[in-house]
């Protein structure tokens, strides 16, 4: 892959408590000047996320309001969305667990237990761990695993089964479901952990879900630190860029209301435990994973197809 001297060397150093003075934007202006082909097909991972909110809007919604911060127009999330519902097979031109996620949506909206945001940020995460680039593969195992590990120890506190709040299939979803020690005998194998399991005791809101975010921080440093011009050191300043975005959307008492807002969402009746529910229809899951349109995936990466 390239390497980005230019670009890289002309951005401003960030920090977590640094003021914001460049945004997502600004950069995807910058990148879409310089990236290799092989390299979008590497960054489309991170607008793909972007768009996956966009379409569970406009799945509750036809007329509601989306931010075109992702990949594709609202063009084509019509098309997505139209084609998804009147054809039994997926069109390739998108992702197909966004197709069968389309086409699933209004079977599985009244089924109590299923949320769509959840529902989709699952098939997201397991199609992006499909990515061919490790270190991008590997972020989004990693945001997935945190999610499970916290989810988990909130789950356990309130004496729910466990096993009814995990998503995904993962080394750390089997451990999670098989250890009953405070960190589920996380903390030897994935260095990370002992640092949650601290954060996860902070009682300040706020300050926790900035401390989650100061620890995926380190990971990303951790993961460039050597390679500061790589396309991984472009994806990694992307995911920091929108960290800072996000927080600086979000004043104290937006973020407070937030995270009470997830932690009354698992306590509410919507989320009791499962012997209580009726059994919930699986969302919509990556089975066949395809790669960005205009993009196919062989055993060394993306080589640009015809179109």
């Amino acid at each position: 892959m390239a390497n980005y001297y230019c670009l890289m060397a002309g951005l401003p150093d960030i920090s977590l408590d640094s003021p914001v003075t460049l945004h997502v934007d600004d950069l995807r202006e910058e990148m879409d000047m310089c990236l290799s082909d092989r390299d979008r097909g590497v960054i489309f991972y991170f607008f793909l996320e972007k768009d996956c909110r966009n379409l569970v809007r406009l799945l509750k919604n036809p007329d509601a309001e989306v931010t075109l911060d992702g990949n594709y127009s609202m063009e084509q999330y019509k098309d997505l969305i139209t084609s998804a519902r009147e054809m039994n097979f997926n069109v390739h031109r998108y992702p197909a667990f966004m197709s069968e996620f389309a086409r699933n949506y209004d079977y599985n909206k009244g089924t109590r237990g299923w949320f769509a945001e959840d529902a989709m940020q699952l098939a997201f995460y397991e199609y992006a761990m499909g990515c061919p680039n490790e270190m991008v593969r590997t972020w989004y195992g990693l945001n997935l695993d945190i999610t499970n590990i916290l989810t988990a120890m909130i789950v356990r506190q309130n004496g729910w089964n466990v096993a009814d709040y995990i998503q995904g299939e993962s080394e750390v979803t089997e451990m999670i479901l098989t250890n009953s020690a405070k960190d589920f005998n996380l903390s030897g194998e994935y260095d990370y952990v002992g640092d949650l399991m601290r954060i996860a005791d902070c009682e300040d809101p706020v300050l926790k879900e900035k401390k989650i975010d100061a620890l995926k921080w380190c990971w990303l440093d951790e993961r460039t630190f050597f390679d500061p011009f790589s396309i991984e050191a472009v994806f990694a300043y992307l995911c920091k860029l929108d960290m800072l975005d996000r927080w600086e959307q979000l004043d104290p008492q937006k973020g407070k209301e937030r995270f009470t807002q997830i932690v009354e969402d698992l306590r509410g009746e919507a989320r009791v435990p499962t012997e209580f529910q009726v059994k919930s229809v699986t969302g919509a899951k990556a089975e066949n994973r395809l790669t960005p349109a205009g993009y196919n995936r062989d055993e060394s990466g993306y080589n640009k197809s015809e179109r």
